[in-house]
């Protein structure tokens, strides 16, 4: 199947440049995977391709997708073949990563305490106060070992150059977790023979790491430490993440609550439960800032619960993400955090952004206008692939409606450089066809860190286009961590000699 494989003139994560011969050789941490592909021939990818997919429907790995008000459930969409990234690459991105979210919570906490990237020129006022995350009722919060972002899921491309850069950081309510794990479940199932001959890191502590995060953050006032009480807050069924919700809550042993499940009374959170109350601890929370407490922010929510603010403000209940970690996800901020590490760490980035302008700042906004259809233009306060203007593929009349929105609203856009993603094979009306694809690694971050082994590959299904959100017609493939190396030595030279005569 590969002799037909046609990649683009970008970087393939499974095939290498052209060699001297004109060939295209497979990378070495994606050998094994080629090999195999090239073993089995398509009619035979074909029906395990199938298999994952009725495996997918038996187990009820879905999203959801609205249209015209209306939540329709989908099966989630998977590719069966996997992207291998080589396991060196993979510990630097983790560093990368880690280093990115400690500046980021040293920012947040800065923001909503003394200011001092203000004070010193790093970030602009206008910033802050301009972003739709900015919360002022978590002014002077100091959380639990002052981590306000628990969980972290960066985007990160990789470029035609084979650089990874990131995209941009999801610290609200990041989600994806949940088919990072299943898409590893599944492909075991599919391919357990090339998991049993090459060392591909495991995925499937996520859950216990995530638990032991959150339990590590519990309030002081916690009445056991050693057994935090924590619960999953999720808006309920009708939410397109809830199949998340749910496999998390259920990986991590505790309890899945909606808003209407809790109380609070004298600062003190409790969960109704069929034994009496029993408070809580840690929340987890995988509903918005704005319907967190009606008593503070929304009146009109019913997804969350009055009073919560107060007992985090009390200092009795953690949080995580905290209110307000949306401030630094905001797409402008996301221009700033090259310069956030080198304030607060004292380091130089490990992994880039891409080049973006922030329109807030009328020098950049001149040069986004003159260079409108050479960037992809961003609107601040949206999430989930919405409202972006690509340059070289948009109209006359899209491009004229940019520029008038960015007039407009100056603060409220970001433009970057225009990246050609790389590509991975994926099966195609029967055939392996390149494809984009972005990752979406997670970091969580509280009394130590942890960075997922690889991450949540989505991949765009169309030819040519570089959108991947699964809500927008994207689907996703399993991340393989391969580990190259192995031992040296004479007994391991005894093995193969022993092994190339047969006799092991």
């Amino acid at each position: 199947m590969l002799a037909d494989y046609q990649p683009l003139e970008t970087f393939d994560e499974l095939v290498d440049w052209p060699d001297a011969s004109g060939g295209r050789p497979a990378r070495r941490a994606a050998r094994a995977l080629a090999e195999h592909l090239s073993a089995i021939g398509p009619d035979e990818l074909a029906l395990r391709q199938d298999l994952a997919a009725h495996s997918i429907e038996a187990s009820g790995i879905s999203f959801t997708v609205y249209s015209e008000g209306v939540g329709i459930d989908r099966a989630w969409p998977f590719d069966i073949v996997p992207r291998v990234i080589e396991g060196t690459e993979w510990d630097r991105i983790e560093a990368g990563l880690i280093q990115r979210v400690g500046a980021i919570n040293r920012f947040i906490g800065d923001i909503y305490g003394a200011r001092s990237c203000i004070a010193d020129g790093v970030v602009p006022a206008e910033l802050i106060e301009g972003s739709k995350g900015y919360r002022p009722e978590c002014q002077g919060m100091e959380p639990p070992a002052g981590v306000w972002a628990h969980v972290c899921g960066s985007d990160l491309v990789r470029g035609a150059d084979g650089e990874m850069y990131v995209l941009e950081d999801n610290l609200r309510v990041p989600s994806g977790a949940s088919y990072l794990l299943t898409n590893r479940l599944v492909t075991k199932r599919v391919f357990a023979e090339l998991f049993a001959n090459q060392s591909i890191r495991p995925v499937d502590a996520y859950p216990d790491r995530l638990l032991r995060i959150l339990a590590s953050a519990a309030p002081a006032s916690t009445p056991d430490p050693g057994r935090p009480n924590v619960v999953l807050l999720t808006p309920g069924i009708y939410n397109s993440a809830y199949f998340e919700h749910s496999f998390l809550a259920r990986q991590m042993g505790i309890a899945l609550v909606e808003g209407r499940d809790l109380f609070v009374e004298d600062d003190v959170v409790y969960a109704y439960t069929i034994d009496g109350p029993e408070r809580v601890d840690v929340i987890y929370r995988r509903v918005d800032d704005l319907f967190l407490d009606p008593s503070v922010f929304r009146p009109d929510s019913v997804l969350g619960c009055p009073g919560l603010m107060a007992a985090w403000r009390a200092g009795n209940v953690t949080i995580a993400n905290a209110p307000g970690t949306g401030v630094a996800d905001d797409k402008a901020v996301y221009a700033f955090v090259p310069d956030l590490i080198r304030y607060y760490l004292g380091q130089e980035p490990i992994l880039a952004n891409v080049p973006t302008w922030w329109c807030g700042r009328a020098d950049q906004k001149a040069e986004v206008l003159a260079r409108l259809p050479e960037l992809v233009v961003k609107p601040t306060g949206e999430s989930g692939g919405y409202g972006i203007v690509i340059g070289p593929r948009a109209t006359a009349s899209e491009l004229a409606a940019c520029a008038e929105a960015i007039e407009a609203d100056p603060t409220g856009w970001v433009a970057q450089e225009t990246i050609l993603l790389s590509t991975v094979p994926t099966w195609c009306d029967g055939e392996l066809a390149p494809r984009h694809v972005d990752l979406r690694p997670f970091t969580l971050q509280g009394r130590d860190s942890y960075v997922t082994c690889g991450g949540l590959t989505r991949v765009a299904r169309q030819a040519g286009s570089l959108v991947v959100n699964s809500s927008q017609g994207g689907g996703s493939k399993d991340t393989w961590v391969v580990d190259l190396v192995r031992p040296e030595g004479p007994l391991v030279a005894g093995l193969d000699q022993a092994m190339g005569e047969g006799r092991s």
